[in-house]
């Protein structure tokens, strides 16, 4: 039983990152009436452009489309530095007042839903001690990424390397690589952000890759969207580029997935052009998979390749038979000689932030639930999530699942509800893995993730049109049940019955 201690919220958001931010001001423009909190597990706002400090770091998609849909990206640059998207986060919380509904240091380690009182109890640690909050719903924007550590694989010889060894997601502030002789692990997006940053000052940079991944050259800026906005003004500008280059990642994704031969020829021929004449480009740039089986790595104005050229970096394409004491030898019997071994190695996956999830005194199996509208999860009453695309902006599907949030808190005050629960159309639905996604990183934790359905409205489509399609649709569906729980007969002791509906 809920107590008068207990410090209640109509709706919690766990995560003040993009996700968070963006739910918190759709709420605050459809549901002003409405109390929430945001928590934050770490110290400060921004999320993944707080957490991560390597050298580069920036976006891969451009920022009219990583945007929020309601505050225009004024910058000149489409393919935006770290600091300048994690300024972007933090005015659009100051802007909106969202940053008073904000406390940092306070980690959700278990949320436990009662159906009796249709509501969430989170326990919240900050600093070693422990409180309660209660909230009527809960949002989390916590992501997929495990954010205290992140993936590392068993690296032969790795005691013996006598330099200095940085994994990306614990960059050091200290660190001076100036003159330093670099080698990074990887090949996948922090890699090709990190090799041209550190080549800069660096004595040379090399990056070591088991097998190439697809790399591609985006203008940094984005000279239709910049001419948009003078012509027509912050907002609307902002909304057409938005609405171009929308289009043309769709149109991009559609066309290496329907046609992957073409795809592969053209950016190989794309490749060939940024690169010295005679340079083994199918040797480290032609990988094994199709276009978008993984994600593609897009370089800004291809500084990569611009590095190449000028002789500050260069790729390895090899297997690591062991390290040595002044480096890594490599299967090929060459060794590669570093001052510093960056393991770009990749990022681990998890669910809800690692929260414990208990309904009604049962812990939940999120590996065995099934995703709803991609925003829901089956048997779960009153909670929300958000995962974004791997094959467009992560910020678009923020406003589609936010707008839908608020739609479905409507339609619930309407009708007088106070519970809102998805149940599977029969027991043994046929589900696949949530991602459907080649990446390292992704199929290493797929187990841990929930399901998704054959078919709407149980999948997790990676399409910004089709999510558009449902998510802006109606409310109503069969397999949502509606409940309310009210007083009675608190006379007779009857404190709380449960009435119920699907619609």
């Amino acid at each position: 039983m809920v107590t008068e201690a207990v410090e209640h919220v109509d709706v919690l958001i766990i995560g003040a990152g993009i996700s968070g931010i963006g739910c918190a001001y759709y709420l605050q423009k459809h549901h002003p009436q409405r109390s929430y909190r945001i928590l934050e597990a770490r110290e400060r706002t921004g999320g993944t452009w707080d957490l991560f400090r390597y050298p580069g770091i920036r976006s891969d998609s451009d920022l009219h489309t990583f945007g929020f849909e309601f505050k225009p990206w004024v910058s000149e640059n489409a393919i935006a530095d770290g600091a300048e998207i994690l300024d972007y986060i933090r005015e659009t919380s100051r802007e909106n007042g969202i940053d008073q509904h904000i406390r940092t240091n306070q980690r959700v380690v278990s949320l436990e839903w009662s159906s009796r009182e249709a509501r969430w109890i989170a326990t919240v640690q900050q600093n070693g001690s422990a409180r309660q909050l209660s909230a009527d719903w809960v949002f989390a924007g916590t992501g997929y990424y495990r954010y205290d550590a992140g993936y590392l694989p068993e690296l032969p010889g790795l005691q013996n390397y006598m330099g200095r060894v940085v994994h990306p997601q614990q960059w050091p502030e200290s660190l001076d690589y100036a003159g330093k002789r670099v080698v990074v692990i990887g090949s996948g997006a922090t890699a090709v952000t990190l090799v041209p940053a550190m080549a800069e000052t660096a004595a040379h940079v090399t990056m070591l890759q088991r097998s190439p991944s697809y790399v591609m050259s985006l203008p940094r800026k984005d000279a239709i969207a910049i001419w948009l906005q003078r012509r027509f003004g912050a907002q609307r500008g902002y909304d057409l580029a938005r609405r171009k280059n929308i289009a043309l990642q769709t149109g991009l994704y559609k066309f290496c997935q329907r046609f992957p031969r073409q795809a592969r020829k053209l950016i190989r021929r794309l490749t060939v052009q940024q690169l010295p004449d005679g340079y083994p480009v199918d040797l480290h740039f032609r990988p094994r998979y199709d276009p978008w089986d993984q994600r593609l790595c897009f370089v800004p104005s291809g500084d990569l390749f611009r590095a190449i050229r000028e002789g500050k970096a260069s790729v390895a394409t090899d297997r690591i038979e062991t390290f040595t004491p002044r480096g890594v030898r490599l299967a090929s019997g060459q060794e590669l000689e570093a001052d510093i071994i960056v393991t770009a190695t990749g990022l681990r996956l998890q669910a809800f932030g690692g929260i414990d999830l208990y309904v009604d005194g049962e812990r939940v199996d999120i590996s065995k639930r099934v995703a709803f509208r991609g925003m829901m999860l089956d048997r779960l009453p009153n909670m929300a999530f958000l995962i974004g695309y791997t094959n467009a902006s992560w910020t678009l599907k923020v406003g589609l699942v936010c707008e839908h949030f608020c739609k479905l808190l409507s339609y619930m005050d309407e009708q007088s509800f106070d519970t809102c629960v998805v149940e599977l159309p029969y027991p043994h639905m046929e589900t696949r893995p949530l991602l459907n996604f080649k990446a390292g990183y992704v199929q290493r934790s797929l187990q841990e993730l929930p399901r998704q359905g054959m078919q709407s409205p149980w999948e997790l489509p990676m399409s910004y049109r089709t999510d558009e399609r449902v998510l802006r649709g109606p409310i109503e569906d069969r397999n949502l049940r509606f409940s309310r729980v009210r007083e009675r007969d608190a006379g007779a002791g009857q404190v709380l019955t449960a009435t119920s509906l699907t619609v």
